[in-house]
């Protein structure tokens, strides 16, 4: 069956091969030209001071990517939070809380004591960060700016991550850390719509820092990265989360039949690395990224679990599942991030950090 989604996709990351392909590319590619030139030209407007730009009392981190789709942020920032936090500092989490509900232009998540909205609200990435780190501030603006101002003025922050921060002009940063997938830094090189990059690659050089995230080792640098380079993986917990809270080793899960879902941007990387764990995945469901789970979205769900004995999906996920009333039990997989070159983001970062103050 056709699927437009990854048909796109594909194009965007790998290029044109077949005729269609050739053919639709051909037709987006005087669109990506134009897109390119208002992305510079927007650039340098912010860079003349011709638009305007905050600039925080406080250290600014963002941390972005050029690229749509998943390059496996939300736990590299999940781990700077972590970092910083065990450093004293008080810090704030300003997102744009893509997939949240129609609300408030300026919403609170955290004060410092956990999630005070339910995940619709919030976001599902925002609310996943506010509960693994509750002494963390995490504020939800479409207008970052505003998100930073409120964090610093009236939560107290003395430390603000700007998450998929990197297009975010309107706020000055005093580190800008972009994230590459590994496996397609690039995909074909063309900006949206012909590709997958949201700006030109010549954006690049306002980066400080590039990680190249689902690394499998050190490596030679991709070309074009105008700066330093580090290197990560994600990797899988080695245990899944029952309903009850309680952990199952993926032995106990590999004698029985599994049904894995993700609403993720990546779903297939989540679904090999369930196999690779040893579990027989009876079939795969793939949602939208921040989907949120509607009736037609169970419904599928059901329908799909016929034959198999239990669901397994991830923690982004499974949030926005916590109040349905699923049809078998449903298993969570954490992720984490392990970096090759270890302590060495951290000591570039607090450098930057510090000497602000």
């Amino acid at each position: 069956m056709f699927r437009p989604v990854l048909f796109y996709r594909r194009l965007g990351v790998a290029g044109p091969h077949a005729f269609l392909e050739w053919l639709v590319y051909v037709l987006l590619l005087p669109v990506s030209f134009l897109y390119a030139a208002l992305m510079r030209l927007r650039a340098f407007l912010y860079r003349i001071g011709w638009l305007h730009v905050y600039r925080a009392p406080v250290p600014v981190i963002s941390v972005g990517n050029l690229s749509v789709g998943g390059t496996g942020k939300t736990p590299v920032v999940d781990y700077l939070i972590r970092c910083c936090l065990s450093r004293g500092r008080r810090v704030a989490v300003v997102s744009r809380g893509y997939g949240s509900a129609d609300g408030p232009a300026l919403r609170v998540v955290s004060a410092g004591k956990g999630p005070v909205l339910d995940v619709r609200q919030a976001g599902d990435e925002p609310w996943l960060l506010a509960r693994r780190n509750p002494c963390a501030c995490v504020v939800v603006a479409p207008r970052r700016a505003d998100g930073v101002r409120y964090a610093v003025d009236c939560l107290g922050a003395d430390l603000v991550l700007l998450d998929d921060g990197f297009q975010h002009l309107a706020v000055a940063r005093d580190f800008d850390l972009v994230l590459l997938d590994a496996s397609r830094p690039f995909g074909n090189g063309r900006v949206l719509p012909a590709g997958i990059l949201r700006e030109p690659i010549s954006a690049l050089k306002r980066g400080s820092l590039f990680l190249l995230t689902r690394a499998s080792g050190p490596g030679a640098d991709p070309p074009l990265l105008p700066g330093p380079v580090l290197r990560c993986r994600h990797v899988m917990a080695d245990h899944a989360i029952g309903p009850n809270g309680n952990s199952w080793s993926f032995a106990q899960l590999a004698k029985l039949r599994g049904l894995a879902f993700a609403g993720i941007a990546e779903p297939q990387n989540f679904f090999h690395g369930l196999e690779q764990r040893g579990l027989k995945l009876h079939q795969t469901l793939c949602f939208s990224d921040h989907t949120k789970y509607d009736g037609q979205d169970l419904s599928r769900l059901v329908a799909a679990s016929v034959q198999a004995d239990y669901l397994i999906t991830t923690e982004k996920d499974a949030v926005k599942l916590m109040a349905a009333r699923l049809p078998l039990p449903c298993y969570v997989v954490t992720m984490d991030v392990e970096f090759f070159e270890t302590g060495e983001l951290e000591k570039r970062l607090f450098a930057v950090i510090d000497a602000k103050g």
